[in-house]
């Protein structure tokens, strides 16, 4: 009676640990899409490296007028993207769309920082779709200058999402680095 009493109780023993290793799995099986813009090619190799950290789907956020070297002449005040970044209203069009975006718990959204804040083109991906209930984390690419009000200016557009500050890498970035970083979200 006793040998069956302890083989029953450590039965159940190895039943419960099993129903909490399901659990913890299910908590910590995050379906990550890292979605990015890049005008240059710096942004998309920092995207590429975090896609491989994260385990990631990957996708290109490709503006239907592509952007010449004219186009990203900050110093025009003429220019594409000094006018666009001018109008906080501009949305640039995108050329395809992520397919079930329903299926992604966190989305890395990638871009190079202009003018201190995310591209208009960033705006447009953001306004596309439902991050209602999802993790939206930025990250940018830029010489010297800051996220500024990225972070913000991405949760006003994603209101039902949870929209984090996010931050500025090099373009030299490691993916271990990367790994580390976005640890907190998966």
């Amino acid at each position: 009676m006793r040998k069956t009493a302890t083989l029953f109780l450590s039965i159940l023993t190895l039943l419960a640990s099993f129903n909490v290793n399901a659990e913890d799995n299910e908590m910590n099986d995050k379906k990550v899409l890292v979605a990015y813009f890049s005008a240059t090619g710096t942004t998309a190799g920092v995207a590429e490296r975090l896609a491989k950290a994260t385990e990631g789907d990957i996708f290109a956020i490709i503006p239907q007028q592509p952007y010449t070297d004219a186009d990203l002449d900050w110093r025009n005040k003429q220019s594409r993207s000094s006018v666009e970044m001018d109008n906080v209203n501009s949305r640039p069009a995108i050329t395809s769309k992520v397919e079930n975006m329903s299926q992604y718990n966190v989305i890395f959204v990638g871009f190079p920082i202009w003018w201190y804040r995310e591209p208009s083109i960033i705006d447009t991906f953001m306004e596309s779709y439902d991050f209602a209930g999802k993790t939206v984390v930025p990250f940018a690419t830029s010489g010297s200058s800051g996220m500024g009000n990225s972070g913000a200016n991405m949760q006003a557009l994603a209101p039902k999402a949870k929209v984090y500050k996010g931050k500025r890498f090099p373009s030299n970035v490691s993916e271990d680095e990367l790994k580390k970083w976005s640890a907190e979200w998966l």
